[in-house]
């Protein structure tokens, strides 16, 4: 939710590539997504794999901070012969061989070893990598996904300052992303080599999330409680304070969601959960979460 943008620009590359009018001896789609963390970037990764490949499976995550030192790169093809490790093969190259149709995401890219960068530029010029015991691994129907996080503090700042506003601010709003866009390519150039940012698709920056789009995402989170209390016969009634305080409480602009989704569960489906254990609710009821004494409790109001 919130990156309308980002999700234009991917859709628009991906046609590109299904028609046949991009580059053809690599990947059949690869990009960059820069923003602070917990904006959705993951989220739309899995959403992609979901869509084109058929499923949640089809998403293959590699966490890069993994892979910061030399000697753990080659663990991305396999440990060499007489090496620890050898046997378990690359912790890439097995799961793109066993699965060809996937969304490969390298998260936080920008602190993988320079030998990593190596490696995703043969890929990206190939299509393909050698694994330790010398198979050939074809990346050539995978989607590569790179994120980082450079020129987030930069964003922090312009979302506090109110620049993730709607209405009246939306044209300084626009015109901030692109000021932002443009800084976070220029960091990144500090560590990705040009020969290889100019191979990706493209490099899509994703806005930082304003209030109005976190209160969508709260009630796509909360609409799994909803149903779960249904599947009980009864209502679940979130009032609009109880609502404001878990966003209050949850969102954080450094991490984005990931506090509110925690928030949620902790200060919402805790209580509920031990409401609907203690049998004090029957099907018909009402469940009212609302805030009493800066906590969320849970009023059973009768059919």
């Amino acid at each position: 939710m919130g990156q309308n943008e980002a999700i234009e620009q991917l859709a628009r590359a991906i046609r590109r590539n299904k028609a046949g009018l991009s580059r053809q001896s690599g990947p059949f789609g690869w990009f960059i997504f820069l923003c602070l963390t917990g904006v959705g970037k993951t989220e739309l990764a899995r959403v992609l794999a979901r869509e084109v490949f058929g499923g949640d499976d089809s998403l293959i995550k590699i966490d890069m901070s993994e892979f910061s030192e030399r000697h753990t790169a080659s663990r991305l093809v396999g440990a060499p012969a007489g090496y620890v490790g050898y046997e378990d093969g690359g912790k890439l190259t097995d799961k793109v061989r066993r699965r060809p149709y996937s969304v490969v995401l390298f998260d936080e890219i920008e602190k993988a070893h320079p030998d990593v960068l190596n490696l995703l530029l043969q890929i990206l010029e190939d299509g393909k990598l050698s694994d330790s015991h010398g198979r050939t691994v074809s990346f050539r129907q995978t989607i590569i996904i790179l994120t980082s996080n450079v020129g987030a503090e930069q964003m922090i700042q312009d979302s506090e300052l109110g620049f993730g506003a709607s209405g009246q601010k939306k044209s300084a709003s626009e015109n901030r992303h692109e000021k932002n866009s443009r800084a976070a390519l220029r960091e990144l150039e500090e560590f990705l080599r040009p020969e290889l940012i100019g191979r990706f698709d493209n490099v899509i920056t994703f806005k930082p999330l304003s209030r109005s789009v976190v209160r969508k995402i709260f009630d796509n989170l909360t609409s799994d409680l909803v149903k779960a209390v249904g599947q009980h016969g009864m209502t679940l009634d979130i009032t609009s304070s109880a609502k404001r305080w878990l966003i209050d409480r949850g969102f954080d602009e450094q991490r984005g969601v990931r506090v509110l989704r925690r928030t949620i569960q902790s200060e919402l489906a805790d209580p509920l959960s031990d409401v609907l254990l203690s049998n004090k609710a029957k099907p018909g009821d009402t469940l009212e979460a609302k805030i009493d004494n800066d906590k969320v409790v849970i009023n059973v109001n009768r059919a």
